[in-house]
C-alpha cells in the first residue's frame, strides 16, 4: 500500500534492519514522502552511519546481529538525544514499556503498514521541532522543583531519576499545574495521537512516576487522578 506524498521540511532517517527486505519497503515509501533515507544491517554498521549521517531520526529494529536494538541505543544515549523509534516482532506491552524505558521514543510492532509508520515519524519530530513554546528554565512547584535546562528533577530536596518517558510526561503535567490535563490530551502529547485511547499504558508511566515523587504513591497528593477523565499536578499538595 502506497503513502501519499507530502511537503515538508526534508529529514534524514536512519532505517537500521537485518532483513534487506524491510529496509527496501521502508526506503521507498519513506523516500516518496520526501524523506531522505540511509540504512544499516547490523548494530556495528548503524553506530557507524550514525556518526557518518548525522539523521534526524532513527528507526531501529531490535533483534539483530552483532549488536542488538538494545545495546545500539543505549551507545546512541550516551551521546546524543536524536528520535529513536524501535521496529519489533515483539509487541508485548512490557516489550514497549522495556523499550521506552531505555530512552525510545516510540514502539512499533510488526508487521506494520506505511501509513502508520509515517504517521508515528511525524508524530515523534513534532515533539522535537524546535518552534514549540518557550519553556522556563526552572519551575518550583511545591516540594518539585524541575530544571529543564539541566533536566533534573529535584524531590523534597533529593535528585531523583527519571526515564525520558517520565520526564515528558512530568513535564507537561508541570507546565499545566492545577489543570486538568484528560488522558487523550497526555497520551497525543507525550506518545502521538496513536496512543490516545491506550488509558492503561498511561496508568502504568503515572504510577511509575508516582512512586519516585509522592511520599505515599497509593494516596497521591502531587499528582491527583480526576476519575475518568484525566490527571492534575498540584502547585501546593
Amino acid at each position: 500500500m502506497a503513502v501519499r506524498k507530502q511537503s515538508g521540511k526534508k529529514c534524514r532517517l536512519l532505517v537500521v534492519d537485518d532483513e534487506i527486505r524491510i529496509q527496501n519497503f521502508i526506503r521507498s515509501n519513506l523516500r516518496t514522502l520526501g524523506y531522505e533515507v540511509v540504512t544499516a544491517s547490523n548494530g556495528l554498521e548503524a553506530l557507524k552511519q550514525f556518526h557518518a549521517s548525522q539523521p534526524d531520526l532513527v528507526l531501529l529494529d531490535v533483534v539483530m546481529p552483532e549488536m542488538d536494538g538494545m545495546a545500539v541505543l543505549k551507545e546512541i544515549r550516551g551521546f546524543s538525544t536524536v528520535p529513536v523509534i524501535f521496529l519489533s516482532a515483539k509487541g508485548s506491552v512490557r516489550d514497549k514499556i522495556t523499550g521506552l524505558e531505555m530512552g525510545a521514543d516510540d514502539y512499533i510492532s510488526k508487521p506494520f503498514n506505511p501509513e502508520e509508520l509515517v504517521s508515528r515519524i511525524e508524530a515523534v519530530m513534532r515533539r522535537f521541532r524546535p518552534d514549540e513554546p518557550k519553556i522556563p528554565d526552572e519551575l518550583s512547584l511545591g516540594d518539585i522543583t524541575i530544571d529543564f535546562k539541566a533536566h533534573k528533577v529535584m524531590v523534597r530536596g533529593n535528585k531523583i531519576y527519571l526515564t525520558r518517558i517520565e520526564w515528558l510526561l512530568l513535564s507537561e503535567l508541570a507546565l499545566n499545574a492545577d489543570r486538568l490535563m484528560t488522558y487523550e490530551e497526555l497520551l497525543i502529547r507525550v506518545w502521538g495521537i496513536e496512543y490516545r485511547d491506550d488509558i492503561q499504558f498511561l496508568r502504568t508511566w503515572i504510577s511509575r512516576i508516582r512512586k519516585k515523587i509522592e511520599e505515599k504513591p497509593d494516596e497521591p497528593q502531587i499528582i491527583v487522578t480526576a476519575p475518568k477523565m484525566g490527571y492534575i499536578l498540584k502547585k501546593q499538595p
